[in-house]
């Protein structure tokens, strides 16, 4: 059997969660160290920087924690990407801040992942924190979580506090619908259950955290049942060769297209069949999310960008009038009756915010309906009116169509991201 070429290898992007000093970044630097991932100069670097401290071990974090007040306070402020491969799957990791104020930063980083780590202190079992970092990789529908038990050589590696820890945080995690979660004894420190097996814990009989992320199944986490195609761009080369070529380009956001199945063009509604489907290494016979094509098709149709292509049979919901999760960006507050621009796959419109129904408390995952005002790092349910139709799904059915974010038209800035519901 040949082995997989690099560039065909599956990629798993992955973030990590926790409180404040829970060892995120340290988790990440083991994970690092210990699967060969860094250079020596890196290792070196580390070192000479962890003694300079009068640390007496080297300090793993330093390998992710880029920034110098990070560095100096010993704390993440910022989402910083690692990427690392090993012989079974590519890595994408987002080492995420655990702090309140910045959950923005969080949200950014896991928005995009398949699985979240989310890091707990055996000495402190659940906190605030966790109760947070867990509700929002529900909101951002993130498939797989993994609950690490961190530190668990401060607790003398007991089985009881691992179970007493596991048996709480499933009894929170049962009302928040996710579908896939597992709990890992660690100690990042000192690499116990990271990328090899622990032997002070062989009461533990599951894989440790890395074989974990090299076999857990991502293939279904994309919507392969709903076909929508969000144009983004008409081809037409205009040359003599390919004299009446028209194809739509764009990135298939779910399903499965094949030549020869029936379309419907969004918002015209007019119908036609797949001619051919075309890639940068030549026409395939069936395309699926997340995969980047031309579709040509039978019939001349105007179809331009922003425009879906869906199946006559399986339309998404078209609406001028969006609720949503908004998790707020920016320091200045949304505005009730605010305008701004949405972007919502290939469609760029404009909104006003018609009502604001609810602030969460992310903490205790109460709904503030007394408190309306979403100020930078919350999170509310809102709804907003749009200029123009927006092809929707619900956002835990498609993450690519059921998210948009929110652009402050005078400053270009994005100041909000939205879970479509």
């Amino acid at each position: 059997m040949e082995s997989k070429s690099y560039l065909d290898m599956e990629l798993l992007r992955f973030s990590t969660a926790g409180s404040v000093d829970d060892g995120k970044s340290t988790l990440i630097g083991r994970m690092l160290y210990d699967s060969k991932s860094i250079f020596q100069d890196q290792y070196d670097a580390i070192e000479a920087s962890s003694k300079k401290k009068g640390e007496t071990s080297v300090n793993l974090a330093l390998l992710t924690d880029g920034l110098r007040s990070e560095r100096e306070q010993g704390i993440t402020i910022d989402v910083a990407y690692r990427y690392f491969a090993t012989p079974k799957r590519k890595f994408i990791i987002a080492d995420t801040p655990g702090h309140i104020q910045y959950t923005r930063n969080m949200v950014t980083g896991a928005s995009t992942s398949n699985l979240s780590i989310i890091l707990i202190d055996a000495r402190k079992g659940i906190i605030e924190q966790t109760y947070r970092h867990t509700f929002i990789a529900s909101l951002l529908g993130i498939p797989h979580v993994v609950f690490c038990i961190n530190k668990m050589d401060l607790v003398e590696y007991s089985e009881e506090t691992f179970e007493s820890i596991k048996k709480d945080t499933e009894a929170f995690v049962s009302k928040l619908g996710i579908k896939d979660i597992n709990f890992i004894p660690i100690s990042a420190l000192n690499g116990d259950n990271v990328v090899n097996k622990s032997v002070n814990m062989d009461w533990y009989q599951g894989g440790t955290l890395l074989y974990l992320l090299e076999n857990i199944h991502i293939g279904s986490d994309h919507n392969h049942v709903d076909c929508r195609f969000p144009v983004q761009y008409v081809i037409r080369p205009q040359s003599d060769e390919f004299h009446d070529y028209r194809g739509y380009a764009g990135r298939i956001a779910g399903g499965v297209f094949k030549p020869g199945d029936k379309v419907t063009a969004l918002p015209s509604g007019f119908s036609s069949t797949i001619k051919s489907i075309d890639t940068m290494a030549g026409p395939v016979e069936e395309a699926f999310a997340p995969m980047s094509v031309t579709l040509t098709l039978e019939d001349e149709i105007d179809i331009s960008r922003g425009d879906m292509i869906v199946r006559e049979n399986n339309q998404p919901n078209i609406t001028q009038d969006v609720d949503l999760m908004v998790c707020w960006l920016n320091e200045k507050p949304l505005q009730l009756r605010g305008k701004y621009a949405i972007k919502h796959t290939s469609n760029d419109v404009r909104c006003v915010v018609k009502e604001i129904k609810y602030k969460v408390d992310i903490n205790t995952l109460h709904r503030l309906e007394d408190d309306k005002e979403i100020k930078m790092n919350d999170i509310g349910r809102i709804s907003v009116r749009t200029t123009k139709p927006l092809f929707t799904d619900e956002y835990k059915r498609n993450r690519a169509t059921g998210s948009l974010i929110i652009i402050d038209e005078a400053t270009n800035e994005t100041v909000g991201a939205g879970m479509i519901l």
